[in-house]
């Protein structure tokens, strides 16, 4: 099994256990030489009893600022007696009385002030999606009904709002000034214990799960079910991180958790208080990394960067001038050293901003300008392309939509649970390269080789396998 792989298996984000969340949350501090030098004056200032310093007078500072988050959904209920009695018809004919198709659930979870005055809250998306009810819950023990301003799945962050006088917000720090090694703390509601810290260091930086846009802080602070969407914080009482996912195989912290970088969570934060929802742009390519085999082939003797292995036609990338075989080393200034990092720098950026890339073409060093904008080629609805697909939407294959790889066809971007597209088997992330045995290269053949057929055989890329479908 691949490390992607056993990543994906083993992850565990949201509702683990007794309908609570995961959170994480973290300490840092950069002390290369002296520990005590860059504790901040309040830790040196202020010793417990016995002169030891004590992390309780910034904890007092920054613990109202993290609140508790409980939400109440409605969830679909599995029907016993198989999908087939969904049907009503099916129902009557067997004697099967009606089953309730909903069932009311329960989760907790953590968020933070960074707002006070007017009282927004930054969460995880995974605590509060599909909410029809947020309460939050103050460390002064004053609760409020929340207001959902906006969710995003890509980087799990969510926004949300309490009317309430007395709060107070945290400071925001860094992120890109941590170090491996740093100090931080974690404070959540782990298991519904409120106002919980636990302290860690970072364990690593930039790392990559396989979900969405990421950039993930690794931090060995306890994370457990409820601390999710909390805070992570270095020493100087700033917020630097969102705890987001744990890596265990039963649900419990193991010493691996991943938080948000909080520089990243300010630009997605931005345009949910703004619009409600995360626009992103793309520039329209495709690349692998740039692995020592790759690297020697290509007369290289450094194997960090992007090889672009394909360019979506009349897109911003193509109109740049950006070929294939082009190999990326930086984007913005920034060191790119896999695919997956170049995704997570283009996918913060908002379309008509520009991202400079720093490029080796045969061997030599050039930079690009490109306009990030939407490809020619534009997401559409299954129902505009054939009737039995309706409830799914489909798009086109580049940086946004898929790690790594020359993988040609169309990606379906979202799926509508009980849909006709639900019904034929498809997931969202599956990447359809084939229809009727013929091969998928852009949205244009996909709409082409769909239209009108009474029957599709699907031929579709699932993670590493591959698989044909029967839609009739």
């Amino acid at each position: 099994m691949s490390r992607n792989s056993l990543l994906k298996t083993s992850l565990t984000a949201a509702a683990v256990g007794f309908g609570i969340t995961a959170a994480v949350l973290s300490l840092s501090t950069t002390a290369p030489q002296s520990a005590r030098a860059d504790l901040p004056a309040p830790l040196i200032a202020a010793p417990t009893t016995g002169g030891v310093p004590s992390l309780a007078p910034m904890l007092r500072e920054v613990m109202p600022a993290v609140v508790n988050i409980s939400v109440t959904s409605k969830v679909e209920v599995q029907n016993p007696f198989g999908p087939m009695m969904d049907d009503p018809n099916f129902r009557r004919f067997f004697g099967i009385p009606d089953q309730p198709q909903q069932r009311e659930a329960q989760s907790l979870g953590s968020g933070t002030i960074v707002d006070a005055a007017k009282g927004y809250i930054l969460t995880n998306n995974h605590v509060v999606a599909d909410a029809d009810e947020i309460k939050v819950r103050l460390s002064d023990d004053r609760e409020f009904a929340a207001k959902l301003i906006g969710r995003d799945q890509d980087s799990d962050l969510a926004v949300i709002q309490i009317k309430a006088e007395r709060l107070k917000a945290v400071s925001i720090g860094n992120s890109d000034a941590l170090q491996v090694g740093d100090f931080v703390v974690a404070i959540g509601s782990p298991f519904g214990l409120r106002q919980t810290a636990t302290t860690g260091i970072v364990s690593g930086l930039g790392r990559a799960t396989g979900f969405g846009i990421e950039d993930f802080i690794q931090t060995d602070a306890s994370i457990n079910p409820g601390n999710s969407g909390g805070a992570l914080i270095n020493l100087r009482g700033e917020l630097i991180g969102v705890p987001s996912q744990i890596l265990s195989r039963s649900g419990g912290n193991i010493g691996i958790g991943f938080a948000i970088p909080i520089n990243l969570a300010k630009s997605v934060m931005g345009q949910l208080i703004e619009s409600g929802s995360v626009t992103r742009g793309r520039i329209g390519v495709q690349g692998q990394d740039l692995t020592p085999e790759l690297a020697k082939s290509f007369g290289l003797n450094n194997a960090r960067g992007v090889v672009v292995s394909r360019i979506v036609p009349n897109g911003p990338a193509a109109k740049a001038g950006l070929k294939v075989e082009d190999i990326i080393l930086k984007a913005n200034g920034r060191e790119v050293t896999d695919f997956n990092q170049l995704r997570t720098v283009i996918g913060l950026l908002r379309v008509g901003e520009k991202v400079q890339l720093d490029i080796l073409r045969e061997g030599k060093p050039r930079s690009i300008s490109v306009a990030v904008g939407k490809d020619s080629e534009q997401a559409a609805p299954g129902s505009a392309v054939n009737p039995k697909l309706q409830g799914a939407t489909f798009a086109p294959a580049d940086e946004s939509n898929v790690e790594s790889g020359d993988i040609r066809g169309v990606v379906v971007a979202k799926i509508e649970p009980r849909s006709a597209a639900a019904r034929t088997g498809l997931r969202q992330g599956d990447i359809i390269i084939g229809v009727n045995r013929r091969p998928v290269n852009s949205m244009e053949d996909f709409g082409k080789l769909t239209a009108g057929q009474a029957e599709l055989l699907l031929h579709v890329r699932r993670g590493e396998g591959a698989l044909f479908l029967i839609v009739q």
